[in-house]
């Protein structure tokens, strides 16, 4: 029998990964909480619906304040390194660079990694900004605001993002490192609203000076928003994460003020915009006061404020920031006399994807992929092949990100998209060429330890590069794939990375990190030697094309089925637990079946053992490719079938004669390659071995 899914994919995919800011290397959070599953599921699609069908883009992030901030520091120099010397070009290539490296290191297969600011992507993102910019004015969505900027007078200069730190005033969090106008936990605020602001520059407080910038009118798309929301809080493949964030900004503008100033706010009541009282419930320290739309919110904050209150407000839906004064960003065209802005980087950020998406597009047919039409003028096809990708109803876009980003990919990102439609369609769901709404990925914190790995803690978590000096590559990819980010922020907990010097010295005490590794180093490991030797031994190096026994196939036809469930919900912790067990049934079969074959000396069923044995490791092969690419496509070799026969759901998965040309089909075997003894497809890392 054949395999027949019953799941509908994609025509085409693009999948992304997070950017990360140009002002340093990799964490190890990035590539495990992002990069690695982003990775997975590209490498499953691209073995689903075929690999010149999906693309993988991400790029470094650099513009901005942080980079801008960080350069400073640089140039500065510091106890450990020398003041840095180029431009601040310069600057995010040499960590651009020291980030490709890493995710090479880790088999992270981008279709594209450039940046920004660099490569053909940066003259990309600078012309799709531009067209972002004139669409959202043309279509009357752009607000010109007189907002207040930090200034440090003491340092004479405007200050970024970056450069002001102070306590979020967003009610319920407790963050103490708040920037301009967000938190590290991803809230967002105007920067009058941040409490204790202190210069980075000077140590100082700064002062509040008028500038003019470009808002995005966010709370016109409340209604788009919650459509969007709603379909994803009722589709069973989207985390409830992403529905619950998203949520959480669809409140109504409400300000909380603490109980004990409850006759203050009374003497102003009448004097502030309309709205309504509610008291505080449960013991609560504060009442709230709701308000109609974000303006008479921020119309009564401004009153509360000037009469010495210390109020708190409430996540809602506020006009969204796409420009600043801050010079290390994007140019923002010219509109209505306002001249010399640059575009914000979290804004240009939501759009970076589908720059690097038309790069990667320009290479291909640079390199002459699609066609001699597209040769001849690759930019143009680039630019009008993209939306297959992004504007086609057969498409899907998959949006890999840590779930502090909600706020931006849940809430803007859907608003933005609307808002690019072309006149007042503001539809929730564009259609047409217009760019449509993308799967959102989120995953939780991956934690160093118990606590959120931080370079700034007391315990500095490993970078990813210092992993790679005591697992291999395929070891940490399983196991960070096995934590199930997606359900819970979970500890990663490296033995030779414990902070207490008698566990790392026991060798009694295990190292979480190498269960799911022993999976690969132990069982399917055995699994394929045996299958190859047994070859060897009995069969004249030669693979049996038997058809494999009906119930064996009918447990991997229940496999494929159940792993593509779990793919098209993203449930990759799920997805190894499924592998753990049909990997160790595998096994099983094989050793249950040779034992009594070579117990009977049956010569046919030794035969049919190994037939069912390699059909079951083209299976495992297959589903686990995603996982640890290298050691499978080893297997891949040595199978002496071409790899992308091997990793295709489009085979019948009936026998292996399926994978085979017609005359070795006909002869009833084929000829595998010869494997050395003690040959491992899934090695374990040289410091392990005692």
């Amino acid at each position: 029998m054949d395999y027949v899914s019953d799941i509908e994919w994609p025509r085409r995919a693009v999948v992304t990964a997070g950017m990360p800011y140009g002002n340093k290397k990799l964490h190890f959070g990035h590539v495990a909480g992002v990069f690695v599953p982003a990775d997975a599921y590209a490498r499953f699609l691209r073995d689903r619906i075929g690999a010149d069908e999906v693309l993988f883009v991400s790029g470094t992030d650099c513009y901005g304040s942080p980079i801008d901030e960080g350069y400073r520091k640089a140039c500065e120099g510091s106890d450990t390194e020398e003041p840095f010397q180029g431009t601040i070009v310069d600057y995010v290539r040499r960590n651009h660079d020291a980030q490709k490296a890493t995710l090479d290191a880790y088999g992270i297969s981008l279709s594209v990694y450039e940046g920004s600011c660099l490569g053909a992507s940066a003259g990309i993102h600078e012309r799709l900004t531009r067209r972002v910019f004139d669409r959202l004015h043309a279509n009357g969505h752009l607000m010109r605001r007189s907002t207040l900027q930090f200034f440090d007078p003491e340092a004479g200069v405007f200050l970024n993002g970056r450069q002001v730190t102070g306590h979020c005033p967003v009610q319920g969090c407790r963050s103490e490192k708040a920037y301009a106008d967000e938190c590290d936990l991803g809230h967002q605020f105007s920067p009058e609203e941040l409490i204790n602001p202190i210069s980075a520059v000077s140590g100082k407080a700064p002062e509040m000076r008028p500038v003019e910038n470009w808002y995005f009118d966010l709370p016109n798309f409340r209604e788009q928003i919650a459509r969007v929301n709603a379909d994803n809080a009722a589709d069973p493949d989207v985390r409830a994460v992403v529905s619950k964030a998203v949520g959480e900004f669809l409140a109504a503008p409400v300000i909380y003020i603490k109980n004990e100033l409850q006759d203050d706010y009374r003497a102003l009541a009448d004097s502030l915009p309309a709205h309504e009282f509610h008291e505080a419930e449960g013991g609560k320290q504060s009442f709230t006061i709701e308000f109609a739309s974000i303006d008479d919110r921020d119309a009564a904050r401004d009153a509360l404020l000037h009469a010495g209150l210390k109020i708190r407000t409430g996540k809602t839906l506020v006009p969204f920031r796409l420009s600043g004064n801050v010079a290390w960003g994007v140019p923002v065209p010219e509109m209505d006399g306002v001249s010399g802005l640059t575009c914000w980087c979290w804004p240009e950020s939501l759009w970076a994807p589908v720059s690097f998406s038309i790069a990667a597009l320009l290479h291909r047919a640079e390199s002459g992929a699609c066609g001699s039409a597209a040769q001849a003028d690759p930019a143009a096809y680039a630019w009008s092949a993209f939306k297959d990708w992004w504007c086609s109803d057969d498409a899907q876009v998959y949006q890999f990100i840590g779930q502090d980003n909600l706020y931006f990919y849940g809430v803007v990102q859907p608003a933005l998209w609307a808002a690019f439609e072309e006149g007042d369609r503001m539809e929730a769901y564009p259609s047409g060429d217009d760019l449509r709404q993308t799967r959102l990925i989120a995953n939780h914190h991956i934690l160093f330890g118990k606590t959120k790995a931080s370079s700034s803690g007391a315990t500095k978590p490993p970078s990813a590069d210092e992993l790679l000096d005591w697992y291999t590559v395929d070891q940490l990819r399983a196991h960070w794939l096995a934590l199930g980010l997606d359900q819970k922020s979970v500890g990663f907990k490296p033995k030779p990375f414990d902070p207490d010097e008698a566990k790392r010295a026991d060798p009694r005490v295990a190292d979480p990190v190498l269960k799911e590794g022993a999976l690969l180093t132990n069982v399917f490991n055995r699994l394929a030697r045996s299958c190859f030797y047994e070859a060897a031994k009995n069969f004249d190096g030669m693979m049996p094309l038997d058809a494999p026994a009906p119930d064996v196939v009918a447990r991997a036809h229940a496999a494929l089925h159940e792993y593509e469930r779990l793919m098209k919900a993203a449930s990759l912790h799920a997805v190894m637990s499924l592998m753990d067990e049909f990997i160790r049934a595998a096994q099983k079969h094989w050793a249950d079946g040779i034992r009594d074959a070579e117990h009977e000396d049956d010569d046919a069923a030794r035969r049919q053992v190994l037939a069912d044995s390699f059909y079951l490791l083209r299976v495992c092969a297959l589903l686990m490719h995603p996982v640890a690419p290298a050691g499978c496509e080893m297997i891949a070799e040595y199978l002496q079938i071409a790899p992308e026969r091997v990793f295709s759901w489009h085979a019948p998965f009936a026998s292996m004669a399926e994978l085979c040309d017609a005359d070795e089909a006909a002869s009833g075997a084929h000829a595998v390659k010869e494997l050395p003894p003690r040959t491992d497809f899934f090695g374990k890392h040289p410091s392990q071995f005692k």
